[in-house]
Protein backbone atom coordinates (compact mmCIF):
# COMPACT_ATOMS: atom_id res chain seq x y z
CA UNK A 1 0.00 0.00 0.00
CA UNK A 2 0.81 3.36 -0.45
CA UNK A 3 -0.21 6.48 0.89
CA UNK A 4 -0.26 10.44 -0.56
CA UNK A 5 1.40 12.30 1.72
CA UNK A 6 1.43 16.00 -0.20
CA UNK A 7 1.07 17.22 -3.78
CA UNK A 8 3.07 20.15 -5.97
CA UNK A 9 2.40 22.00 -8.72
CA UNK A 10 4.35 21.54 -11.89
CA UNK A 11 4.70 23.45 -15.27
CA UNK A 12 5.37 21.79 -18.54
CA UNK A 13 7.37 23.25 -20.94
CA UNK A 14 4.45 25.22 -22.56
CA UNK A 15 3.78 26.94 -19.44
CA UNK A 16 0.52 25.16 -18.16
CA UNK A 17 0.49 24.11 -14.51
CA UNK A 18 -0.29 20.94 -13.52
CA UNK A 19 -0.39 19.11 -9.86
CA UNK A 20 1.87 15.43 -9.07
CA UNK A 21 1.01 13.22 -5.89
CA UNK A 22 3.71 12.63 -4.01
CA UNK A 23 3.25 9.45 -2.13
CA UNK A 24 5.01 7.21 0.21
CA UNK A 25 5.32 3.40 0.61
CA UNK A 26 5.67 1.68 3.97
CA UNK A 27 8.36 1.60 6.25
CA UNK A 28 11.30 -0.05 5.44
CA UNK A 29 14.76 -1.50 7.44
CA UNK A 30 17.98 -0.93 5.84
CA UNK A 31 21.18 -1.94 6.84
CA UNK A 32 23.93 0.52 6.67
CA UNK A 33 27.35 -0.73 4.59
CA UNK A 34 29.36 1.14 6.78
CA UNK A 35 28.33 1.43 10.13
CA UNK A 36 26.45 -2.13 9.81
CA UNK A 37 23.59 -0.94 11.41
CA UNK A 38 19.66 -0.76 10.15
CA UNK A 39 17.89 2.53 10.26
CA UNK A 40 14.37 3.19 8.59
CA UNK A 41 13.51 4.44 5.08
CA UNK A 42 10.30 5.45 3.45
CA UNK A 43 10.48 4.97 -0.41
CA UNK A 44 8.97 7.95 -2.02
CA UNK A 45 7.73 9.10 -5.18
CA UNK A 46 5.43 11.48 -7.51
CA UNK A 47 2.51 10.85 -9.72
CA UNK A 48 1.39 13.32 -12.38
CA UNK A 49 -2.37 14.11 -12.22
CA UNK A 50 -5.13 16.06 -14.36
CA UNK A 51 -6.50 16.88 -10.56
CA UNK A 52 -6.78 20.43 -9.36
CA UNK A 53 -5.44 21.93 -6.40
CA UNK A 54 -8.49 21.44 -4.35
CA UNK A 55 -8.45 17.66 -5.48
CA UNK A 56 -5.29 16.86 -4.38
CA UNK A 57 -5.48 18.64 -1.01
CA UNK A 58 -8.40 16.28 -0.45
CA UNK A 59 -6.78 13.43 -1.41
CA UNK A 60 -3.80 13.15 1.09
CA UNK A 61 -4.06 10.92 3.42
CA UNK A 62 -6.04 8.55 1.03
CA UNK A 63 -4.42 4.67 0.39
CA UNK A 64 -3.79 3.28 -2.72
CA UNK A 65 -2.76 -0.77 -3.23
CA UNK A 66 0.60 -0.73 -5.04
CA UNK A 67 3.98 -0.25 -4.18
CA UNK A 68 7.34 2.33 -4.50
CA UNK A 69 10.14 0.59 -6.22
CA UNK A 70 13.48 1.42 -6.97
CA UNK A 71 14.05 1.61 -10.96
CA UNK A 72 17.50 2.34 -12.03
CA UNK A 73 17.91 4.72 -14.49
CA UNK A 74 20.82 6.49 -16.67
CA UNK A 75 23.44 8.35 -14.51
CA UNK A 76 22.46 12.12 -13.27
CA UNK A 77 23.45 14.22 -10.43
CA UNK A 78 21.44 14.98 -7.39
CA UNK A 79 21.95 17.55 -4.60
CA UNK A 80 21.23 17.14 -1.36
CA UNK A 81 19.39 20.21 0.14
CA UNK A 82 20.11 20.01 3.85
CA UNK A 83 24.14 19.68 2.73
CA UNK A 84 24.52 20.69 -0.76
CA UNK A 85 26.35 17.61 -1.41
CA UNK A 86 26.38 16.62 -5.19
CA UNK A 87 25.93 12.56 -5.80
CA UNK A 88 26.02 10.65 -8.93
CA UNK A 89 22.54 8.36 -8.70
CA UNK A 90 21.63 5.14 -10.92
CA UNK A 91 18.07 5.02 -9.68
CA UNK A 92 14.89 6.59 -9.50
CA UNK A 93 11.54 5.83 -7.19
CA UNK A 94 8.59 4.98 -9.39
CA UNK A 95 4.92 3.84 -8.30
CA UNK A 96 3.59 0.49 -9.52
CA UNK A 97 -0.09 -0.60 -8.91
CA UNK A 98 -0.60 -3.87 -7.68
CA UNK A 99 -2.07 -5.58 -10.93
CA UNK A 100 0.45 -4.64 -12.61
CA UNK A 101 2.63 -6.26 -10.29
CA UNK A 102 0.93 -9.11 -9.98
CA UNK A 103 1.21 -9.47 -14.00
CA UNK A 104 5.12 -9.13 -14.39
CA UNK A 105 5.12 -11.98 -11.19
CA UNK A 106 3.02 -14.18 -13.47
CA UNK A 107 5.18 -13.14 -17.06
CA UNK A 108 8.28 -13.84 -14.89
CA UNK A 109 7.11 -17.72 -12.99
CA UNK A 110 5.99 -18.64 -16.84
CA UNK A 111 9.80 -17.62 -18.00
CA UNK A 112 11.47 -19.35 -15.10
CA UNK A 113 8.89 -22.67 -16.01
CA UNK A 114 10.10 -22.37 -19.49
CA UNK A 115 6.88 -21.26 -21.25
CA UNK A 116 8.06 -18.73 -24.17
CA UNK A 117 5.91 -15.88 -24.41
Amino acid sequence: MVRIINYKKRQTEEGKEFCVLEISGGIEMVKSKNSNQFYAIVKKAFISSTFDEDTCKALIGTEMSGNVIRQECEPYEYINKDTGEVLMLTHRYQYVPEEVKAQDQFIDDLIKNGVSI
